[in-house]
């Protein structure tokens, strides 16, 4: 009697979970939308030739100094290029051959193959680029093959919570489908100004770069392009939409976005009520790029922007997407707080320039550290007029001892502004060996003050 008992609960226990499951909507199987999607689904391998490094390369590395000094030996060198592969994905949006992946996937790729899931490799051309949101459009010559273009769908009707499904090929394993959830939306990870990623912890991993996220209809509402290596189930993608904004620019082959000539920052209660503002909203002008087109339209510092064409800005990140969606020479209306009133200036719109992080490092002859130029992007972010970027450090130098890092950003040295890398050295180089430096640098902890003896000069000679 008992073990029949045992039996009727756990047959109970079974039937109720199983209701459970169908209530909350969970599929019986993914079956039918991974069989709509794999067919436009792509691999992408690419090549680039790359020089190899010399042997002098190594022994010019900080542990082999400490052992040879400045007597390095005389090794004769061998450097010869050398083919880097990688893999990535990508997906089929129409049957005359145009690809959508990463831009990471493609970015300086001296040969690009496409292979379809039958097995056809063909020769891939990049049309179209956007550094700054990742994503690259490619096209391929079909021939008699019959493409299978996936429908893009809408990201915004994209709830959390929802089930989705990310086809791609992860580690080179081709046609690999795994589900999950969107599990959150809006996330900022710090890679580019236009940060929006869905969030995901269906799963993603290398190789599954430029492969869509689709919905339960089949319906691309991402691109998978990142993950964090120390987490599980993270996974993150570009909205659809975002996409499907870019996607003329991208078919004229260059993105160009408007540009104000500002820097941002964050509004909060404290500054709020500093401005006499009720609440804490819209966009801070920290500072204004001379002769860009804000400051010749007459936008200040500490202006705040409450709304741009009759749109209200909640924070100043709504005012940089949208800012980025127009094109140069475009006008917008900006809703300015002021001293207290609200004026209204319009502003004709420049081209952003498309930048990487920082410009090619350079070197002071009698520098520990070496720096670049903070491209106008970065400094943007930080809500700083510029700044340099520390490249490198010498490990045994009283900076790195005080704290300096490669990654830290200085803003000025000795009280002086520093805006680009000529100007810190025409600063560094002359203080004198012994005397006090103080820097202010910006990194991941914030902004904080850091000051140590200059060292004497490094001997350079190779």
């Amino acid at each position: 009697m008992r073990s029949m008992s045992k039996f009727l609960m756990v047959w109970i226990f079974l039937f109720t979970s199983i209701s459970m499951l169908h209530a909350f909507g969970a599929p019986d199987s993914f079956s039918e939308v991974a069989g709509k999607v794999r067919k436009g689904v792509v691999n992408i391998s690419t090549t680039k030739i790359v020089e190899q490094k010399g042997i002098s390369d190594f022994f010019n590395d900080e542990f082999f100094k400490k052992f040879f000094g400045d007597k390095m030996p005389d090794i004769p060198e061998h450097r010869r290029p050398f083919r880097s592969k990688s893999l990535g994905s990508g997906f089929v949006i129409d049957k005359e051959g145009l690809i959508v992946t990463n831009n990471h996937v493609v970015e300086n790729a001296d040969e690009i193959i496409v292979k379809l899931p039958d097995g056809n490799e063909f020769s891939a051309e990049v049309v179209g680029t956007d550094p700054l949101t990742d994503l690259a459009l490619l096209n391929i010559e079909p021939e008699d093959e019959t493409l299978h273009p996936l429908t893009l769908g809408d990201s915004e009707n994209a709830d959390v919570g929802d089930w989705v499904v990310a086809v791609g090929n992860p580690f080179g394993l081709e046609s690999t489908v795994t589900a999950g959830i969107v599990s959150a939306k809006g996330r900022v990870l710090g890679e580019g100004p236009y940060d929006n990623f869905m969030q995901t912890d269906a799963s993603i991993n290398p190789g599954n770069s430029g492969g869509p996220l689709v919905n339960m209809d089949g319906e691309v509402v991402g691109i998978n392009t990142a993950i964090i290596p120390s987490g599980q189930g993270l996974g993150f993608a570009i909205p659809v939409n975002m996409l499907k904004e870019l996607l003329p620019k991208l078919k004229s082959g260059e993105v160009e976005r408007g540009w104000l000539g500002v820097s941002l920052q964050p509004m909060n209660e404290k500054l709020a009520r500093t401005f006499g503002l009720e609440k804490a909203t819209g966009a801070l002008v920290a500072d204004v790029v001379k002769g860009d087109p804000a400051s010749k339209a007459g936008v200040k510092a500490g202006d705040i922007i409450l709304a741009v064409d009759g749109e209200k800005i909640e924070e100043s990140r709504e005012l940089v997407n949208y800012i980025g969606k127009k094109s140069p020479g475009e006008k917008v209306n900006l809703k300015i707080y002021r001293d207290g009133k609200i004026i209204n200036i319009e502003v004709k719109l420049g081209e952003r320039e498309t930048q990487s992080i920082a410009s090619k490092d350079t070197k002071s002859p009698d520098s520990n550290i070496t720096v670049s130029t903070l491209s106008k992007d970065v400094a943007d972010q930080l809500g700083i007029p510029g700044g340099v970027k520390v490249e490198d450090v010498s490990r045994v130098s009283n900076a790195f001892e005080a704290g300096l890092r490669p990654g830290n950003v200085i803003v000025w040295v000795n009280r002086k502004q520093i805006e680009s890398a000529d100007e810190f050295y025409d600063v560094y180089t002359n203080i004198k060996p012994g005397e006090t430096v103080a820097f202010k640098v910006i990194s991941q902890r914030g902004s904080r003050f850091i000051a140590f003896d200059k060292d004497k000069p490094e001997n350079n000679n190779q």
